[in-house]
C-alpha cells in the first residue's frame, strides 16, 4: 500500500485514516452532470472503501459532486456517486458517497484480493505479526482474510467517529456553559463574549462537517444531529432564534414568525441566549435572507413602475413584507395581487399589515396549497393568466422532479412579456451544517446554480428567456424569466 500517509491533518487536526487502499490501476468514466461539461476519463492510482485518487486533469473545483464509473475485474461495473476533496497536479481525491451495502461488499472482494501479503497497518502503521486479528497498537481489525471483516471495519468506523462527535459535543458544551459563567458573574465583554461563542460554534461545526464526511451515512449522521440537539437543549433553548429553529412551533420549517424575527434583526433573549440570538441572527444565510427581500422589492418596484394594472400572484407569500414598501407602487399602477398561503395565521398577520398600509382592497389573501399549483387546467380555473408569479423560500423546499413540473404550469401561466420570479439559496456558496445541527432546519435543498439551470431546462423554459441577478452576499440567486 502506497501513496497515502496513514494520518492526515484537517484543519490542524490530525486524524488517523479510515479506509484500507490499494495500488491498483482501474480506468474510470467521471460523470459531472452539467450539459456543457462532457465525461472525462481518468485512471486510478489507489482505491479504498471510501475513495480513491485518479490520474484526471479535472475541470472542476474542489467539493463538486461527481459520478465514477469504472469496471472491476472479474467483478463487474460500479457506479457511485463522489466528491472531489482535493485537486494535484497529478489528479483528484475522491470521496464516494453513500455508496450502497451491494458496491461495498463488491468493492472489498476486489480490494482484499489485491492487498500485499504482508503488511503495515494501513490505520497507523505498525507492523504486525502476519496472523495478527487486530493491531496491536491502534486496535483496529486487520484481518482483512475474514469473511466478517467488513462488518466489523464498518462498526469500527461508526464507534469512532460517534465518539469524535461525542467529543466534540462535550468540548462545545463546556467552553459554553463557561462562557454563561462569565456572563452571569458581570465580568462578561460583550464584544469578547460575542467572539468567544462564535469561535467555539465553528470549531464544532467544523468538526461536524468533518464527522459527515467521514461518516458518509445518512442515517448515522442524521440520529448524530438529533442526540446533538438533545444533549446541548439545555443552553441552545435559552435562545429565542434557535429554540424556535428546532421547535417549529407552527408546525413547518421557515414560517413567518421566524422569517419575520430574522428580517427585525432584534435579539430577544437575555443572557447567554442574547448572544446566541446574535450568533443566529449574523449567520451568512440569515443576512442573505434579510438581503433578499429587499431585493425582491426592488424587482417589483421596477416591474410596477412599467406596468398598468398588472395581475400578480405571490406563492407562499407568508408576511408579504415585501408589499408593504410597494404600497404607493401598487397603488398607482392599480395592481391585483393574489397572495397565496396554507398557514391561516400568515395570512391573517399580512392582512391586518397591509390592510393598515391602505391597499387590502388590491390584494386577495387565498388560503390554497401552492402544492397543486403543478397543473395548467387547474391553475387556469383558480387564478387566470398572470403577468407576474413570484416566490421566495419554497422553491428550496421542493423535491426537483415536483419542481419542473411547478415550473412548466407557472410559465404557461404567464401572460405574453409575464414574468416569474423565483430565488434559491445556492449551497456553493454558504455551509449548511448549522442549520442541521445547531437548528433542526433541513427542509431546504442543497442545490447549486447547475441544478437550477437544469431544472428549467427539463421544465421547457427557454434558456434565452432567463436572467439572473443575485442580493449583496451573493449567496441567493434570483432567476427572472419572461415570458
Amino acid at each position: 500500500m502506497g501513496g497515502y500517509p496513514h494520518r492526515i491533518k484537517v484543519r490542524g487536526e490530525i486524524m488517523q485514516r479510515m479506509d484500507v487502499r490499494t495500488n491498483v490501476k482501474i480506468p474510470v468514466i467521471i460523470l459531472f452532470g452539467r450539459h456543457d461539461v462532457p465525461p472525462q476519463q481518468g485512471v486510478t492510482s489507489n482505491l479504498g472503501l471510501n475513495g480513491a485518487f485518479i490520474n484526471s486533469q479535472s475541470s472542476l473545483p474542489t467539493d463538486s459532486v461527481v459520478k465514477l464509473r469504472a469496471h472491476l475485474p472479474q467483478m463487474g461495473e460500479i457506479v457511485v456517486d463522489g466528491k472531489i476533496l482535493r485537486k494535484e497536479q497529478a489528479g483528484v481525491a475522491v470521496k464516494f458517497l453513500n455508496p450502497d451495502k451491494n458496491m461495498r461488499h463488491m468493492l472489498w472482494q476486489y480490494i482484499k484480493d489485491t492487498l500485499p501479503e504482508k503488511m503495515t497497518c494501513p490505520y497507523c502503521g505498525y507492523d504486525n505479526q502476519i496472523e495478527a486479528e487486530r493491531c496491536r497498537h491502534c486496535s483496529l481489525s486487520i484481518n482483512f482474510t475474514s469473511e466478517a471483516f467488513l462488518d466489523i471495519h464498518e462498526e469500527e468506523i461508526k464507534e469512532k467517529w460517534t465518539n469524535y462527535i461525542d467529543t466534540a459535543t462535550a468540548e462545545l458544551q463546556g467552553k459554553l456553559s463557561d462562557i454563561e459563567k462569565e456572563i452571569e458573574s458581570g465580568s462578561a465583554e460583550p464584544e469578547k463574549t460575542y467572539t468567544k461563542i462564535v469561535n467555539a460554534t465553528d470549531e464544532f461545526l467544523q468538526k461536524a462537517e468533518r464527522f459527515e464526511l467521514e461518516v458518509g451515512n445518512a442515517e448515522i449522521i442524521k440520529n448524530a444531529q438529533i442526540n446533538f440537539r438533545l444533549q446541548t437543549n439545555p443552553i441552545f433553548s435559552k435562545s429565542y432564534c434557535i429554540n424556535r429553529t428546532r421547535t417549529w412551533p407552527q408546525g413547518y420549517q421557515g414560517d413567518y414568525k421566524t422569517l419575520e424575527g430574522i428580517y427585525r434583526n432584534i435579539p430577544l433573549s437575555e443572557g447567554i441566549g442574547y448572544y446566541l440570538d446574535l450568533f443566529s441572527l449574523n449567520a451568512p444565510l440569515a443576512v442573505a435572507v434579510r438581503n433578499r427581500i429587499k431585493r425582491l422589492e426592488e424587482i417589483l418596484r421596477a416591474e410596477l413602475h412599467k406596468r398598468k394594472q398588472p395581475s400578480l400572484i405571490n406563492i407562499a407569500c407568508g408576511s408579504c413584507r415585501e408589499l408593504v414598501g410597494l404600497t404607493n407602487e401598487i397603488r398607482d399602477s392599480q395592481a391585483k395581487i393574489i397572495c397565496v398561503d396554507s398557514d391561516n395565521d400568515a395570512l391573517a398577520f399580512a392582512q391586518s399589515r397591509l390592510t393598515y398600509a391602505g391597499i387590502d382592497s388590491q390584494i386577495e389573501f387565498r388560503k390554497y396549497n401552492a402544492l397543486r399549483m403543478f397543473d395548467d387546467e387547474l391553475n387556469k380555473s383558480e387564478f387566470g393568466k398572470q403577468d407576474i408569479i413570484y416566490s421566495v423560500g419554497l422553491f428550496d423546499y421542493l423535491p426537483t422532479d415536483f419542481l419542473i413540473k411547478m415550473f412548466r404550469a407557472l410559465y404557461n401561466l404567464l401572460n405574453p412579456d409575464g414574468k416569474l420570479i423565483a430565488a434559491f439559496k445556492d449551497a456553493a456558496r454558504y455551509k449548511h451544517h448549522g442549520y442541521h445541527w445547531i437548528t433542526d432546519w433541513d427542509g431546504f435543498l442543497q442545490r447549486k446554480e447547475k441544478d437550477f439551470r437544469d431544472i428549467f431546462s427539463d421544465a421547457k423554459i427557454p434558456e434565452f428567456a432567463i436572467s439572473e441577478m443575485r442580493e449583496d452576499t451573493g449567496i441567493i440567486v434570483f432567476y427572472i424569466i419572461n415570458k
